[in-house]
């Protein structure tokens, strides 16, 4: 794969530098989405749980992802969780990624220019690139349109329609959904026109686009898919330089943790946390695998995220509640947490307790 043209590389490169004006975060989230038992959102939660991830590592958010029911949501619902979300990315200063997860590009669109809207209405602000980093927003996230049929001609045609909306974007491989996929080909022409194209995150798991671009395009690459972690960063040969995963709801602090060790480039070690972790995530993905309702990420997320809420006291507190307004089942809850005891991962005292985690840690 030939490298860009020096122009556009620059262009994105001071983009990338006016709206985060700091090193991109190796370690992102698309944090879940609480409940309450009435069914709205749990601001309450949804911030202790956030100043969890800060505390160990995460560098910046996607909302509403996948994992935070994005696609299940309303436009209100959407509305009042990035309210909740930019207000709290604000406050740990942190990066957030707007999840327009839309199965149309018109309805991506309506999201982004809605949120645009939103933004700019309480300030006297005509820069919109201003407004966006005020509010610490690195990007607007899509996907390409949902359909299996879709050539890539097609699949094109509908990104440019949002590229040219001339904001920062991150494009979202998520063919579980959409049921296509991007060719490393049309990739690298989106990233040749438009500088704004900034991230790329891969959750196919066949990773086809970041294994042919490897740095060539100056896009950076996160990895969404579960599994084998260290191996897929730079620093051990692979063709990532950051994680935008599910379980950095619940395993934030250890995949920090690989992170550093592939840095200080003790790569053994951080393989060994990395199979330790692998097990039992896919351990928890396969406990909610016949669930009815929901998507896997969601539901293992919040299973687990359940006992590092509430550690060894998780099974006397009702089982967190899904989109659907139904609670996940307690034989499903137990599950994991026999998993997560057996490999050693279940916390004595969870982040809802009085003692809550060391919130000094480093984000990375």
């Amino acid at each position: 794969m030939q490298r860009i043209a020096k122009a556009t590389a620059d262009q994105r490169a001071t983009l990338i530098g006016r709206l985060i004006g700091r090193q991109v975060p190796r370690l992102w989230c698309p944090p879940l989405t609480h409940y309450s038992v009435d069914g709205s959102i749990d601001g309450r939660r949804m911030a202790a749980h956030w100043r969890h991830m800060i505390s160990r590592g995460v560098g910046g958010f996607l909302v509403p992802g996948s994992t935070g029911d994005g696609w299940e949501m309303n436009a209100p619902e959407i509305a009042e969780t990035l309210n909740r979300a930019i207000a709290l990315t604000v406050e740990l200063d942190s990066l957030l990624l707007v999840g327009a997860l839309r199965p149309k590009v018109d309805e991506m669109q309506a999201v982004i220019t809605a949120t645009v809207a939103r933004l700019q209405a309480g300030h006297q602000e005509a820069d919109v690139l201003a407004v966006l980093r005020r509010h610490h927003i690195a990007g607007f996230t899509v996907c390409a349109p949902a359909g299996r049929g879709l050539t890539q001609t097609q699949i094109g045609a509908a990104l440019a329609r949002i590229l040219d909306m001339e904001l920062p974007i991150a494009l979202y491989q998520l063919p579980q959904v959409t049921g296509n996929e991007v060719s490393p080909e049309l990739f690298t022409e989106l990233a040749a026109r438009y500088p704004n194209l900034l991230l790329f995150k891969d959750t196919s798991g066949v990773d086809c686009v970041p294994l042919a671009d490897r740095g060539a395009t100056g896009v950076f690459m996160v990895r969404g898919a579960e599994g084998d972690y260290a191996r897929w960063l730079e620093e051990a040969g692979g063709c990532y330089r950051g994680l935008l995963l599910s379980t950095a709801n619940c395993f934030a602090g250890e995949l920090r943790r690989i992170v550093e060790l592939l840095m200080d480039g003790r790569t053994e070690q951080a393989e060994v946390l990395s199979r330790r972790l692998t097990e039992v995530v896919r351990a928890a993905f396969t406990a909610v695998a016949n669930l009815e309702h929901g998507n896997a990420f969601a539901n293992a997320n919040k299973a687990i995220d359940h006992f590092m809420a509430y550690g060894s006291k998780a099974l006397m507190v009702p089982p967190p509640l899904r989109h659907v307004g139904m609670r996940l089942p307690e034989e499903v809850i137990a599950e994991v947490g026999e998993l997560l005891k057996a490999a050693d991962f279940l916390p004595e005292v969870g982040y809802l307790s009085d003692a809550g985690p060391d919130a000094t840690q480093s984000r990375i």
